[in-house]
């Protein structure tokens, strides 16, 4: 008689899947903390942007502008490790992630959009290209993104781990171009960000995707009232935790610092950095 009763599970996503072959241990080099950003400048900017352009902007998309931005200003985050030294990217690509449904079993599943060059992009860039890559995403038509998913449901799980070690080994560390192979080239970009509030959860740390070699994940938390002091007063203000993971080895509490105030002067002071509205 078994110790337990068990019965396998049989109808994973392409997402479960991966998962299951990426983290073997707990042994890693995450650092985690987060940060509060008054966003009601930012939801007012949000307001003006979606009647002057007609497109429903959301702070997502602000997000990856304004997080594009910190990693300008600190190029030492836009990096990766190969043979245990750092090197430094020249793009700068925003990975977002996107529920979706399977179409084969109904599972919930979890898929990407990278916006490269976020940087050097508006936002009305960055919404329409963001737009189109999800809709086709979720309605599965990305050519690219469902040949990967099909090829990893075919992997047999015993080799889920060698598989996905072995891709990002082969294209990171020795820095080869596989999309001969059905590989995307650099399909997670330089920081990963996920928007946990619109899932209905307050407070998650993404943990670190050790085949990406992205060194920073953002999490961010849904907008919530919240007692503030503004010019010596207490009043309601609107307020979105920004919850980070980053690799210490490539980045420290003094990155993360200068970071984070380029963060909240983004979101902060929406109409003077974000794309002029008059």
């Amino acid at each position: 008689m078994p110790h337990l009763d068990l019965a396998p599970k049989t109808d994973l996503s392409s997402f479960r899947r991966i998962a299951i072959g990426t983290w073997k241990t707990a042994y890693d080099p995450s650092v985690y903390g987060s940060v509060r950003l008054r966003v009601d400048k930012a939801l007012e900017y949000q307001e003006r942007f979606r009647e002057k352009t007609g497109r429903r902007l959301t702070l997502t998309h602000m997000m990856a502008k304004a997080v594009a931005m910190v990693l300008a200003d600190m190029p030492d985050a836009n990096a990766i490790l190969r043979f245990n030294r750092i090197y430094l990217r020249r793009d700068i690509g925003v990975f977002f992630q996107v529920a979706m449904k399977d179409p084969e079993t109904g599972e919930l599943d979890l898929s990407g959009k990278t916006i490269h060059g976020a940087d050097r992009l508006s936002l009305v860039d960055i919404y329409d290209d963001f737009a189109a890559s999800v809709e086709k995403v979720r309605a599965g038509e990305d050519k690219e993104l469902e040949g990967t998913r099909s090829t990893f449901k075919s992997i047999p799980f015993l080799l889920l781990n060698t598989v996905l070690n072995t891709i990002g080994f082969l294209s990171y560390t020795l820095n080869l171009d596989l999309r001969g192979l059905g590989i995307p080239k650099d399909p997670f970009g330089s920081v990963m960000v996920t928007n946990i509030g619109a899932l209905g959860l307050e407070e998650a740390y993404v943990p670190l995707v050790p085949y990406s070699r992205v060194p920073l994940l953002l999490a961010m938390g849904s907008v919530e009232d919240e007692a503030v002091v503004e010019d010596g007063q207490i009043v309601v203000g609107k307020v979105m935790r920004v919850y980070a993971t980053f690799d210490h080895r490539i980045l420290d509490g003094s990155h993360a610092a200068r970071m984070a105030r380029t963060l909240k002067a983004w979101f902060e002071d929406p109409f003077g950095h974000f794309d002029p509205l008059d």
